[in-house]
This record gives C-alpha cells, structure tokens and sequence, in this order.
C-alpha cells in the first residue's frame, strides 16, 4: 500500500533512475509519475530546446501530464516515460515525419505497433526524438542526427561532437536524462552507433522479433526498432515489452516462439563458461576503440569466460556493394507501402517525396541532396530475379555462412567486436566523419545488421570524456545470450556516466 502523504518533486536523480528504482518510488508514494513527467518536461525545455539545446527531442506529448495523472497498471512499464524516434506512428496529436517537413500536418491514424504494445505496458509516451532524416537515407553526404524538421542533435557529452545515427536524438535524449529509456530503429548501426556514441545500451534484435508495421521503412529486408537505455536491465524489460509477433507484419510469424522473460537472463554470472570469439577483422580502425576491446577481453578472461581471438566472418568482405542495392530497391517499395496507410497527406511515393524536396530545397536541403532517394527511385521491383537472387546471397552470406561458420566452427556463444570509438565532431558542410573501417566490411554492424542477427552493444570505458563500447552480436534468436553475456560485463565495468554538456574538447 502506498504510503499516505505528499509525493516529492523528481529531482535530477531521477532523471537518471532505472526503471525499478522508479517503480519502487511510484509503489511507495515517494514519487508519481505526473511529477517525473513533469520533471522531464521541464528538463527539455530548459535543457534541450535552451541552454546547451541538444535537439534530441523534436515534439514532446502534449497529453503526456494527462496521461501520467491516471491511476496506472502494474504493468512491466508503468508510470515510466518513453521517448519514440520520430518514424514510429503514435495515433495521436503528435506528427510521425522521419524528420521531413514532407509528412509534417496530419498525424497518423493509429499507433505503430511498438507503439501499442508500450501503451499497453503503462508506458508515457513522452515525445518524438529526433532522427537523421529520412534515417539517413536521402543522401550519402548526410550529417547524422540532422533533420529539417529538429535541427542538428548534439551529443550530450561535447556538444560539437556528434550523436550518431539515424536513431541520433533516441539514445541523445537518454544519456542527456529526458526520459528513462527510448526507441531507436535500425537497418544498419543506427541503434548500435548512436548507443555506443552516447554512452549507452542498445539492442538490435533479430529482423522479425519485433514489428515494423507503423514504422517509417528503409528496408523490409533489414529493418527493425529495438530499446536504447542506460543499463542492460532497462533495455531487457523494454524488449520484452516490443518483441512479439504480429499480424501486420509477416516477418514476426515466428517471435512468439522465441520471445522470452528477457530479465530472467539478467544472470551476474553470465560470462562465465561462454564462448566468444574476437572478430579483429572489425578491429585496428580507431586506437581508442582497439583499447576498450582489450579491456573487455581481460574482463571476460577474469569473470570465466573462453575467449577465441582471433576469429573470421568469412565473406565479410563481400557483403557492402549488395546490401545498398537491397535497401534501395526495398526503399523504394516501401516507402509506397507506408504512406498509403497515412491517406490524409499527399505524398503517395518516393516519386512524390523527392519532388517535394526539389520544391522546398532551401528547407529540405540546404546542406546535402537526396542522391539516395534519386538512386532509388530509378531500381527495379522487389520481384526482379535478379534483386531476389542479391538480396538472398547476402542474408546467406552474412547469416548462415557468414556469422553461424564462425559460431560453429569454434563453438562459440557470441562474437566481439570494438565500437567506432568516441563521437566524431559534427560537420553539416563535409558530412559525417565516422571512423566506420574497411569499406568493403562498411562497420562494426554490418555484419548482424545484413544477416538480420541480433546485436548490444553497451559502454566499457571513456576517451577524451567520451564514451566508447563494445558490440557483442551471434546467431538469430540469439538474444538472450546476448544479454547473459553484456549483463556480465557490465556489473564489472559500471560505465555509464552522466553527461558534461561540455562546448568542445578541453584542450
């Protein structure tokens, strides 16, 4: 029973509390969720659109205090604020652009499923976080965490640097203490870098465990939204929250008899007797990065787990050509799918789109084009022999010859490999400068991101005051082995810090 009283204003502790810490404040009375909502409202007016103006968030909920003031459930996420990267539908006042002034208007009719199923779960849907446009793929020149409609994201620690992306104002919003945890998607790192620039953890699950219907595409092939958070706890409750199957999208047919109680893997000896494999091939790009992963492999070797080092993806070199060509000719397809369930605005196509950037180009692209889009509209169908025979020859090359050879030919639980390092410095005339490695790899993420295999990354230490990571990825459905092992590595490394909201590098 809830203790008789006045409840405490949220304070900047709370800002940063985990999910449990606050339900035991909201069970005991200490704390209501209006107040925390308040809290956080206040802290992105002053902190966000004011003072260092990070721009993580591009609209806050205008029902949110409405909705926090209602007696809540006992569900997994009651009384915590969410905020949602501005692709996913939410059926209410609040807009779902992808950053475009495109789609700026009409709301959408009805929530994305992720949407739904954080609703169901208690969950206040605090605002939209801003996003790349377009999550990154208008253009190949793009500045990550820029979209017309927000602005530039900064990266909470040294605001010149950048917060990555697409999902750039999803773990910006985080790490800053705007909400408790947040929503990223992902076709190709843009929850692992964006996590791992900001300090945080992310998941990227298996392409089908989590919906997609209500979500802005890229990719059918690749696509998917996962949970961005401050500790593998959170992000484990979050995704168990979202994953499930779902009749809008097919590719969920099999999540049910794979979605599990993420947290009954939260083990503190999770590292212990597993099996992982060091993929130095992702590895000796940036020094800082090379640091942290030596670090977490003398973590692994004390806490009982067998380290393999080194071990190959085998066609990891063959893989990057192929997969702009699947997102590409999937964009085109589905972009055309997603906007005919938004019938109350006029973009109907990518045809449609680009003409509207042409038309409003000062707004839309006063510092790089759209050559992304222009390149996908003139691809073929998603029935064309020839896209199919790509697009299947990659999943196969990345998946089952490429990361499950690796697992098995070692027996291994997981592979390890180094983030990019710290944020890279912000630059809309040049583009992004992100350390990302061979070209021809294309990033620590590509491999599970093509695959559609699941993927963490979580911080293990500092550079220059930035954060740096690692990234754990393994075989599809693979996600609780994933959390056992980042869960066993984060009780001994503690890295999350609060953010420093520094102008620059100190010299």
């Amino acid at each position: 029973m809830a203790n008789v009283g006045i409840a405490r204003d949220a304070s900047e502790d709370d800002a940063f509390a985990s999910i449990a810490t606050l339900r035991k404040a909201f069970a005991s009375g200490e704390l209501t969720p209006r107040n925390l909502t308040q809290f956080f409202l206040d802290r992105i007016a002053h902190l966000d659109r004011a003072g260092p103006t990070i721009r993580s968030i591009i609209e806050t909920n205008p029902d949110a205090l409405d909705i926090a003031g209602k007696p809540r459930s006992n569900a997994a996420l009651a009384g915590i604020p969410i905020v949602l990267k501005d692709n996913i539908d939410t059926g209410d006042r609040m807009q779902t652009t992808a950053g475009s002034l495109a789609l700026a208007g009409k709301p959408s009719p009805r929530d994305a499923t992720v949407t739904a199923k954080l609703r169901k779960a208690g969950a206040i849907i605090l605002g939209k976080a801003n996003l790349s446009e377009w999550a990154s793929i208008r253009s190949a020149h793009s500045t990550s965490g820029w979209s017309a409609r927000g602005g530039l994201t900064r990266n909470p620690y040294i605001l010149d640097r950048n917060a990555c992306g697409s999902s750039a104002g999803s773990a910006a919003a985080v790490a800053a203490g705007f909400a408790t945890v947040s929503i990223g998607t992902e076709t190709d790192g843009s929850i692992i870098c964006p996590a791992s620039m900001n300090g945080l953890v992310g998941i990227k699950p298996t392409v089908g465990l989590v919906s997609r219907a209500g979500i802005i595409p890229i990719s059918t092939t690749q696509d998917t939204a996962g949970p961005i958070a401050r500790d593998v706890t959170d992000a484990a409750i979050v995704l168990g929250v979202i994953a499930g199957s779902d009749p809008r999208d097919p590719a969920t047919a099999e999540a049910d008899r794979h979605v599990t109680d993420y947290t009954r893997h939260l083990d503190p000896n999770g590292l212990r007797g597993k099996r992982i494999g060091v993929v130095r091939q992702l590895a000796g790009i940036e020094p800082n990065a090379d640091r942290a992963l030596e670090k977490t492999i003398a973590v692994l070797k004390a806490q009982g787990a067998i380290v393999v080092d080194p071990v190959d993806i085998p066609h990891l070199h063959e893989l990057s050509d192929r997969e702009i060509d699947v997102m590409l000719t999937d964009l085109k397809h589905d972009m055309a799918a997603y906007l005919a369930t938004r019938p109350d605005q006029p973009m109907k196509t990518l045809a449609d789109l680009i003409a509207f950037n042409d038309k409003e180009a000062s707004k839309e692209m006063p510092w790089f084009g759209q050559d992304l889009f222009i390149a996908a509209q003139a691809k073929g169908s998603i029935d064309d022999p020839a896209f199919i025979e790509k697009r299947d020859t990659n999943r196969r090359l990345a998946g089952p010859e490429g990361i499950d050879a690796a697992l098995k030919k070692d027996h291994l639980d997981a592979l390890l490999a180094p983030s990019w390092g710290p944020a890279f410095t912000s630059d809309l005339v040049l583009g992004d400068h992100v350390v990302s490695g061979d070209p021809t790899v294309g990033g620590v993420s590509a491999p599970a991101a093509i695959a559609g295999y699941p993927s963490i990354t979580l911080p293990v230490g500092v550079a220059y005051g930035m954060p740096v990571g690692v990234v754990f990825f393994g075989t599809k459905w693979s996600e609780p082995t994933l959390i056992e092992i980042a869960y066993g590595l984060e009780r001994q490394v503690h890295a999350f810090r609060r953010p420093t909201f520094l102008p620059t590098l100190p010299m």
